[in-house]
């Protein structure tokens, strides 16, 4: 016991010096974001209540959980473009931004098209961050598509340094900028099936996990995923998780946890588990016992509910944290998990 409490404080403070090397962290102040709703499709059937946005944000969220194949449906872009190895195109989703409006995928083709994956990065990754993995999967013969995720690297607005509209005190932005992510990834995979791909999958991590995952739950199409962190609500990951805490500073002067979780149901993976389980799905999860980001505790809620709904499902959990995934070793043993099983299963 003694050994393995010494190791839990030596991979905290390794986690927390990973976590606070980055000094650009900006506390912005909450906003409740209604302009945001205007192009949902089921804030055109409720009228906007300026005076009780959280009332109105509550009648929202049911009404997209209710009717969320039209919230994250689309239409298909028309312009897809390959420019040697970058996919462009047109998000389905507009938002003021004309940066934020093109998708960025960078393509790393294997020589057989038969599988391929879409592969999803963390919150705040850069250009580059999860280009080995799609680098290794297509020497597998796995085909990889690298998305960049809304407001982030190619994506990013000029004023930023971090994708902070992505995730925010910004209840609307954050919303949309989910749905904008979700739609963007189906529509990936749209261009994938037309090249001729019979078989396509997800890889998502942290933030991208939480895209993957409601993206697959609403696209019959995705079979293989891997969840690479996962946890429950969006709220709880943004008020308990390290990397999160600005956000969280710029939340509670104005709102409380539960409160939050309600306003931000419709993008929380645990309102569409029952969902996810109506369609054909082969699961890899992945969670860190020292996770200071996406708690162990929140995790373990995932992997017993897909125990409940008898989800068929691999799960792997790693002696490490957020950050440190992403360190080696515990970046090299991550690969392996996640390539052995897309190789087995995909």
């Amino acid at each position: 016991m003694p050994m393995m409490q010494a190791y839990q404080r030596w991979m905290d403070g390794w986690e927390r010096r990973l976590a606070f090397q980055s000094t650009n962290r900006v506390i912005r102040p909450f906003e409740w974001g209604i302009e945001w709703t205007a192009n949902w499709p089921c804030a055109r059937r409720l009228p906007k209540n300026g005076h009780d946005p959280e009332g109105y944000f509550r009648l929202l969220n049911r009404e997209m959980i209710a009717s969320s194949d039209e919230f994250f449906g689309y239409r298909r872009p028309s312009d897809f473009r390959l420019e040697q190895s970058m996919l462009r195109f047109t998000s389905a989703v507009k938002t003021p931004y004309p940066e934020n409006n093109i998708v960025h995928g960078q393509w790393f083709p294997a020589k057989k098209q038969q599988r391929a994956v879409v592969v999803v990065p963390h919150w705040n990754a850069s250009a580059t961050q999860h280009n080995a993995l799609a680098r290794g999967l297509s020497r597998l013969g796995i085909s990889a598509l690298r998305l960049s995720l809304p407001y982030h690297d190619y994506r990013m607005p000029p004023e930023l340094e971090r994708a902070d509209y992505a995730v925010s005190s910004n209840v609307g932005r954050t919303i949309d900028a989910t749905r904008q992510a979700v739609i963007d990834i189906r529509s990936a995979v749209d261009w994938l099936f037309e090249q001729g791909y019979l078989r396509v999958g997800l890889v998502g991590t942290s933030l991208g996990s939480c895209y993957a995952f409601l993206a697959s739950a609403h696209d019959e199409r995705l079979r293989v995923n891997v969840f690479n962190h996962c946890s429950t609500y969006v709220a709880d990951v943004v008020w308990t998780g390290l990397s999160t805490r600005h956000i969280k500073q710029g939340l509670e002067s104005d709102i409380d946890l539960d409160r939050l979780r309600e306003a931000w149901r419709a993008i929380s993976p645990p309102s569409y588990t029952e969902k996810f389980s109506s369609k054909p799905k082969r699961s890899l999860i992945v969670y860190a016992k020292y996770d200071t980001t996406f708690p162990p505790e929140l995790s373990q809620q995932v992997i017993e509910e897909a125990q409940r709904l008898n989800w068929d499902y691999k799960a792997v959990v790693l002696p490490c944290g957020h950050y440190t995934l992403g360190a080696a070793p515990f970046k090299f043993i991550d690969g392996y998990h996640i390539c052995s099983f897309l190789m087995r299963n995909l």
